[in-house]
């Protein structure tokens, strides 16, 4: 399944602003001014079925590590929630990329 962003989200291709970086005049859309905590946290034993925009938009402007049902996880920084998506940068190891994500793909996540 691929991640179809809102029609009017910047960012994405047809859309203001170069891919990864969102469109200009988009207040709170810039990546993250440092890394991710060094740590990995621990996954929560107890996985939902699936991941409700609600809950993940309290983890928006901050650090949220996620784990994806395809088993790859990493640091993620949200910016935007969605009914069906979340939009932000993800930490490759060196830089932030923007990036957004099916709420489907996400297995679990949790935020500082």
């Amino acid at each position: 399944m691929s991640f179809l962003p809102p029609p009017s989200f910047p960012g994405f291709p047809g859309q203001p602003g170069q891919a990864g970086q969102p469109g200009p005049g988009q207040p709170g859309l810039t990546a993250p001014s440092s890394p991710p905590p060094e740590f990995i946290p621990q996954q929560s034993a107890v996985s939902p079925l699936a991941v409700d925009p609600g809950a993940i938009a309290g983890c928006l402007f901050r650090n949220t590590y996620i784990w994806l049902v395809n088993r790859n996880q990493f640091w993620f920084y949200p910016v935007f929630v969605g009914r069906t998506s979340v939009a932000g940068f993800q930490w490759n190891g060196r830089f932030w990329v923007y990036t957004g994500l099916s709420l489907e793909s996400i297995q679990s996540f949790t935020c500082f």
